[in-house]
């Protein structure tokens, strides 16, 4: 079973930035996809980025221009840099992962406040 670890959630002002990172225990060439998804409280789970094997990576238009989705397949992680934070972008972070073994991190909390 492929196991996604993610780090880098934490609180920030609005206006700062921070990177998530999720670190995958087999090759990243194993998955026909990666993508990042958020839910924040009372809310359902939305797509914020996702980045097909061979194409381009989508985002939400909420992130776009602020968030870029960086992979590094000699580190086997997906990362999340995220800029120009907003209280809205508060929510709990998810790493996933599509193929033959879809799944999902654990999630990271981020909590853009002042």
């Amino acid at each position: 079973q492929v196991q996604l670890i993610e780090s880098g959630g934490g609180l920030v002002q609005p206006g700062g930035s921070l990177r998530l990172s999720c670190t995958a225990s087999v090759s990243l060439f194993s998955f026909n996809a990666m993508a990042w998804y958020r839910q924040a409280p009372g809310k359902e789970r939305e797509l914020v980025a996702r980045r097909p094997r061979w194409g381009t990576t989508i985002y939400a238009d909420s992130v776009k221009g602020r968030f870029t989705a960086l992979r590094d397949n000699a580190k086997n992680t997906f990362d999340l840099q995220m800029n120009s934070l907003k209280p809205e972008d508060t929510a709990t972070y998810y790493c996933r992962v599509e193929g033959d073994a879809p799944s999902w991190g654990q999630g990271t909390q981020v909590t853009v406040s002042s």
